[in-house]
């Protein structure tokens, strides 16, 4: 058991554990690309591991495979986390998953129009400013490109992020970081889905905005009703919408569809 502890204490070894939970039965060469050190630091925390029991090895061909052995582990929790502390234990792991478990909103609706003149309205920045409560974005619209959505000229920070999958004219899948006040900056990393399906002569759009830590400030989603409701009102009339929320940030001059 002395073995064991010894060999837990270590961050480094910890981290290989970790690596083999989530993917067993790994090489040598495998676990040292994972790793920022050199093969023989590898192989020094693995001996350690396998003397403590927490690896076991086994040969694959012409290959050594490395393998977690949670049992050591498991008798560690049998005899530590006794029938009086186990209760405890629980409430904190149960706090930590409260506190780590996503929310997910997803809004849908149908507009008359295309599917590429629905993308254009997402990522052109004029379009987009439009109903939007005048906010631009701008981006190259490449898998991996960063964007930015402001509003007065640029002079406003709204968001930002990156385009995760960018696929014209039917998916777009964006990170999100709100930049408009400091109670939503504190919110952290979001993720927003653009899905579009032609139906007949319209196309329904399902935007899903997930990744919300639970509890999020309700500022971070609330807007979506409004703009799709705009998006819809803009692509089917060539009218904007002229609620208070709709013209927060918006100019005089626009320009047409």
């Amino acid at each position: 058991m002395d073995d064991v502890f010894r060999a837990l204490a270590d961050p480094t070894r910890r981290s290989l554990l970790d690596e083999l939970f989530g993917q067993d039965g790994q090489t040598l060469g495998a676990l040292v690309e994972r790793l920022p050190m050199t093969r023989f630091g590898v192989m020094k925390h693995l001996k350690l591991l396998e003397a403590a029991g927490l690896v076991v090895t086994k040969r694959g061909g012409r290959e050594k495979l490395h393998f977690l052995n949670p049992v050591p582990i498991r008798l560690v929790h049998d005899r530590w986390v006794s029938k009086y502390a186990e209760p405890c234990a629980g409430a904190l792991s149960e706090l930590k998953s409260r506190l780590e478990r996503s929310m997910e909103k997803v809004f849908e609706i149908y507009i008359k129009t295309t599917p590429e003149r629905l993308w254009a309205a997402i990522t052109d920045p004029e379009l987009r400013s439009r109903y939007t409560f005048g906010v631009r974005i701008d981006s190259d619209w490449t898998a991996g490109s960063p964007y930015k959505a402001s509003a007065g000229n640029g002079t406003i920070p709204i968001s930002q992020g990156e385009n995760l999958e960018v696929d014209p004219p039917r998916r777009l899948v964006q990170s999100f970081v709100a930049l408009w006040g400091e109670d939503v900056k504190s919110e952290g990393t979001s993720r927003v889905t653009w899905e579009i399906q032609p139906v007949g002569d319209s196309c329904q759009l399902i935007v899903t905005h997930d990744q919300l830590p639970e509890g999020a400030n309700d500022q971070l989603y609330g807007g979506w009703p409004m703009i799709l409701s705009g998006l819809k009102t803009l692509l089917e009339t060539g009218e904007l919408l002229t609620t208070p929320g709709s013209l927060m940030y918006s100019e005089a001059s626009v320009p047409s569809v």
